[in-house]
């Protein structure tokens, strides 16, 4: 049993109204890692990978320059071609294989509007079919399925898990820092939101 906690509201976005789908169907029983002491196995097939979490020593390949360690998306860990879902309706903004060591292999990146405020959410470590469901700007419904959890060899090596992440400022490359220096917190927290502000207190 996990403690709820209430998310904190961010100034650029209201909510109230809308009604948003899981990504990832979740069993009742999974694991909050605690990656602030470095690497750890989750001892149940689900679990998740927290946010605002500053995590020394995972982060080693040259992606990460040996100073970005504090994650800004959530982590959600389950078996390989587990499927991913839209948390709301949107289109594909971009889609790309991202294959350097450390990094999101296969993403996807979902553009929505909220009372006239721009939102991307993107998808990381997906499977390389993922990439072939949708073309960029095709149209997608809450619910609706968008991808699968990726094998190491395919999500930049990685133990199989999504990584979701919410942005206010529009991403480029298809690509979002997940991890940034600890100096730059404080304004990556207000670029890019708590994930639970839609995927609900998941822990």
């Amino acid at each position: 049993m996990y403690k709820e906690v209430t998310m904190k509201e961010h100034p650029l976005l209201d909510f109230r109204g809308y009604d948003f789908h899981f990504i990832l169907e979740l069993p009742e029983l999974y694991h909050v890692h605690d990656f602030t002491k470095g690497a750890e196995i989750s001892p149940l097939e689900y679990s998740i990978g927290k946010y605002d979490e500053n995590r020394k020593g995972l982060y080693e390949s040259e992606l990460f320059e040996g100073k970005r360690t504090h994650h800004v998306g959530i982590d959600i860990g389950g078996p390989v071609g587990t499927p991913i879902y839209a948390f709301y309706d949107g289109t594909i903004f971009d889609k790309k294989y991202l294959p350097a060591e450390g990094d999101y292999g296969n993403v996807i990146i979902m553009e929505h509007e909220f009372n006239g405020t721009k939102l991307w959410a993107l998808y990381g470590h997906l499977s390389s079919k993922s990439l072939e469901t949708f073309k960029i700007g095709d149209i997608v419904e809450k619910g609706q399925l968008i991808g699968w959890l990726g094998d190491k060899n395919e999500n930049g090596g990685w133990e199989p898990h999504v990584h979701f992440q919410l942005s206010l400022e529009e991403p480029l490359n298809c690509d979002l820092p997940g991890v940034v220096t600890p100096d730059e917190r404080d304004l990556a927290l207000e670029k890019y939101p708590d994930p639970r502000l839609v995927l609900g207190p998941l822990y």
